[in-house]
């Protein structure tokens, strides 16, 4: 199915491509070749400034990107899907948008042919669990939604976000990403600093049929952003893990895709204990000791994996407990440096 990009910003996408290989380009070589006055070249590289895209101007050479900038790229995230997939997938890239959950949750858009995959450039109220924010940058992250449809209803997805983070962490282990792990309920971690997460949207029927939108923000290439200094806990980027590597978001974008869409029915049809083995394969909280809050509660115990269901199993002063919904923080541990 032909992948369908959100037309409004097309000079700026223009300009971007101008500039992706890392050469000085003069103000008139850039107008000559996109139409347009030096001065208006100038505006648009100033509007890529404020998006926290790094331009450096050099009197006598022109302008070049200080960091490389790889926009999204619909025919490609297609081509490298197998044939079956490709036909079936209907695939929206937007330049900006407020949320790609939210997007997919709409009405019409879960009346539409399934399943489908939304992703953007940057979300400006990209959201975590629990209405934290989430921040997606200009170009520097992977804001991915896929709306799947569940015919056994939302009473049997728990564990759905646990699944999912499995299907993540094996994607990125196969393009060579060491040692992520997953954080219960829904963190992308690599050696205790944030790499992306996961958030679940439900809408349907308990126990009839449901829509589930996926929800997967992964952190590429965003050390240098301004925004990502309000993030209140330790993170890193697919690029500081893998200096130099150059990981593709096109390509990371099309692993998802095909990944979900071979692994989703597995579940629709096993449920989480089909990949609670994996599970504890990637499972960063085994034996540690962690403190569990929900609300006003605190539970503090030792973490001994997770049940067929998702639920994380707590060993705590009064016998074991399985826990459905909390925050987790590990106890007595330091983050070490990348």
């Amino acid at each position: 199915m032909t992948a369908v990009t959100s037309p409004a910003p097309v000079m700026r996408r223009q300009l971007l491509r101008q500039l992706s290989d890392g050469q000085f380009h003069s103000g008139e070589e850039l107008g000559a070749s996109l139409g347009l006055s030096r001065a208006a070249v100038w505006k648009h590289l100033k509007a890529l400034q404020q998006d926290g895209i790094a331009v450096e101007s050099v009197h006598g050479k022109g302008y070049r990107l200080l960091t490389a900038v790889e926009l999204l790229d619909g025919e490609r995230i297609l081509a490298r899907l197998p044939a079956d997939l490709r036909a079936q997938v209907h695939l929206e890239i937007f330049d900006d948008i407020e949320s790609t959950n939210a997007y997919l949750m709409r009405h019409e858009n879960r009346d539409r042919p399934l399943p489908r995959v939304c992703l953007a450039e940057r979300q400006r109220a990209g959201r975590g669990r629990r209405g934290r924010s989430w921040q997606s940058p200009y170009a520097t992250s992977l804001a991915y939604s896929m709306l799947w449809r569940f015919e056994a209803g939302a009473q049997a997805l728990s564990g759905l976000s646990l699944a999912v983070g499995v299907c993540v962490a094996e994607l990125l282990q196969s393009m060579q990403i060491p040692d992520v792990r997953l954080k219960w309920p829904n963190d992308l971690v690599w050696r205790h600093y944030k790499l992306g997460g996961i958030l679940i949207e439900i809408a349907g029927d308990a126990a009839g049929p449901c829509d589930a939108v996926i929800g997967i923000g992964i952190n590429t290439n965003n050390r240098e952003q301004p925004a990502m200094r309000e993030v209140d806990q330790p993170w890193l980027d697919l690029a500081g893990i893998a200096p130099g590597r150059g990981i593709s978001r096109s390509e990371l974008a099309a692993g998802l895709i095909e990944t979900l869409c071979r692994r989703l029915p597995v579940f629709e049809a096993r449920g989480f204990a089909a990949f609670a083995g994996d599970y504890a394969a990637y499972d960063m909280l085994q034996a540690a000791a962690v403190t569990v809050s929900n609300g006003n509660e605190r539970l503090q115990g030792i973490a001994e994996g997770v049940d067929n269901d998702g639920s994380l199993r707590l060993k705590t002063a009064r016998g074991m407990e399985l826990i459905r919904a909390g925050e987790v923080s590990v106890r007595k541990s330091e983050t070490p440096e990348p």
